[in-house]
């Protein structure tokens, strides 16, 4: 039997240019957000735009190609997996974040 895994694929534009992070043990990220748009008719045969904002991480190597190469509005796929993370403001709030962290990514 296979293993159901934890994949997901999207194509979309970066928000915003990517932000370069430096961790304390040397390693480093990227941080963008991803625009994925749907575009329907609805009953009225009107044309209705979604768009959905994803939180997209890279990491090491595949960060500094994310921070080279792309900027606001670049044209991607990004594969990679669903990643659920807790974390704690500076004021003290409890937030809950979902993030996609990249295995691989295309410019398109």
């Amino acid at each position: 039997m296979s293993t159901i895994q934890n994949k997901v694929q999207l194509i979309g534009h970066l928000g915003d240019d990517p932000e370069e992070v430096e961790l304390d043990n040397n390693k480093k990220l990227a941080k963008f957000s991803l625009a994925t748009n749907l575009r329907y008719k609805n009953k009225e045969g009107d044309t209705v735009e979604n768009t959905q904002w994803h939180r997209i991480v890279a990491w090491d190597k595949l960060a500094d190609i994310c921070i080279k190469h792309l900027k606001k509005g670049s044209h991607v796929a990004c594969h990679g997996r669903l990643v659920y993370r807790d974390y704690e403001t500076k004021l003290g709030e409890k937030r809950h974040s979902a993030e996609i962290h990249l295995d691989e990514m295309l410019m398109l």
